[in-house]
């Protein structure tokens, strides 16, 4: 018999850690709080009725059902201490402490950290009033980018492309609350312009390992226009992310991180992702969050060929430069179905059909907005599912998830036709 994990969170990266982990010869049953209706019927899972913010259900629930380790998904519980409280409790989880994950529950916070540090980023001031930060705006030679500081589910920065887009977002901000209590701080952030990848690693307070790198897209439609997005597909390898590239941002982004939170005694814990823009200048950090990305996740996590809970575990005890995780040399692509109206709106509940169908054509359907309504499965809006698939070359693993998205059919389902396609060259 093996063990139990618990797995917090709904969304399709806990689907991914916990169709990953279900895999683990070492693990019986993964349990999730509160999971989706496709990790209701995923192999080894099973759903319980706890929400990843109730912090004192899920620690109750990992006592009762005796779990070997809880992993946190969200951002929400690690920022809000869920870590900690299971470590009070005496049960090992895996994410960073409360006060490490401030890293990405203040931008305003994780801007000051990169600057006092050295580490490479764009310029950022911090604001609380509309009046001084329009003033602050006048100033500025380029148009910057708008940010609310606290956690707003991916939706808290606005690109303008002018300075009249940029004073009204101040004012959605601060003075009309777009974002809530997320809005109290502002950043007026210099615009950096490249490419865009995310670097994920594995940390253990001293150490990391840098995983495959994924190129996430942002923007809702194809051709990289629209709405920005919690993210509508990505892909690897990536055509820029070279090995290189994740050695230079393993030198100077992610060890003199690591470095300077063990100094501050706030050793950092679990997955580290680093979201860089490739400038003309070199590599720098737009953000860091500290968890795994979505949908980063679905794309690299089955390109994995050793046991995830040795790696969490290592990271958890210190041991990770003895347990290195190990890599599939392949390719792997994701594109995301989601309701319409998104980001904007949200839309009525829809039935969804021919998930049998994608995955008889090879692809890995992780949910994320769904729900089970008797024998159907409903799309309830956001980002809905994440259609994966793993081949020899990333053309090959395009066409697939693609063809995997063209088997699956909702109301309103939106999709981008790009991913890993055009989107798989450079932009300036």
């Amino acid at each position: 018999m093996g063990d139990t994990v618990l797995v917090v969170g709904g969304g399709g990266r806990e689907h991914a850690l916990a169709w990953s982990l279900a895999q683990s010869p070492q693990v019986d049953e993964v349990l999730l709080a509160p999971g989706n209706a496709g990790t209701a019927v995923e192999p080894g899972c099973r759903n319980l009725d706890v929400k990843a913010s109730d912090i004192e259900g899920v620690v109750a629930a990992a006592r009762e059902h005796e779990v070997r380790l809880v992993v946190v998904g969200p951002e929400d519980p690690l920022v809000d201490g869920l870590v900690d409280a299971c470590e009070v409790a005496g049960i090992p989880a895996f994410g960073p402490s409360a006060a490490a994950a401030q890293l990405e529950g203040s931008k305003s916070h994780c801007k000051a950290f990169l600057l006092e540090h050295g580490i490479p980023t764009g310029a950022a001031e911090t604001f609380t009033d509309a009046e001084a930060a329009r003033a602050h705006l006048a100033t500025l030679d380029a148009v910057p980018v708008i940010k609310a500081s606290g956690l707003a589910a991916g939706k808290g920065v606005i690109v303008a492309e002018s300075k009249q887009e940029a004073a009204d977002a101040i004012h959605d901000i601060l003075v009309d609350g777009r974002f809530g209590a997320a809005g109290a701080e502002v950043l007026l952030e210099e615009r950096l312009f490249g490419t865009e990848v995310s670097v994920l690693a594995f940390c253990d307070g001293t150490d990391f390992s840098v995983m495959p790198a994924a190129q996430d897209h942002k923007r809702l439609l194809d051709g990289d226009e629209g709405p920005n997005t919690g993210g509508m597909g990505a892909f690897h390898p990536s055509p820029i992310a070279d090995d290189a590239l994740l050695a230079d941002v393993g030198r100077d982004v992610i060890a003199p991180t690591l470095a300077a939170l063990a100094a501050e005694g706030r050793p950092y814990k679990g997955v580290l992702y680093a979201g860089m823009m490739l400038t003309a200048s070199g590599p720098k950090v737009i953000e860091f969050n500290c968890r795994f990305g979505d949908p980063e996740t679905q794309v690299v996590l089955p390109l994995l060929t050793s046991d995830l809970l040795d790696a969490f575990e290592a990271c958890v005890t210190g041991t990770l430069a003895a347990n290195q995780p190990t890599w599939a040399d392949a390719a792997a692509a994701t594109v995301v179905m989601a309701s319409a109206g998104y980001p904007v709106s949200s839309a009525a509940p829809a039935a969804i059909s021919g998930l049998a169908d994608a995955a008889t054509l090879g692809t890995t359907v992780f949910h994320a907005g769904t729900t089970a309504a008797g024998d159907d499965i409903l799309a309830t809006g956001g980002r809905v599912l994440a259609v994966t698939a793993v081949r020899p070359t990333l053309s090959e693993a395009a066409e697939a998830a693609h063809a995997g998205v063209d088997a699956i059919t909702f109301e309103g389902a939106q999709r981008r036709t790009d991913i890993a396609r055009a989107t798989a060259e450079v932009r300036a």
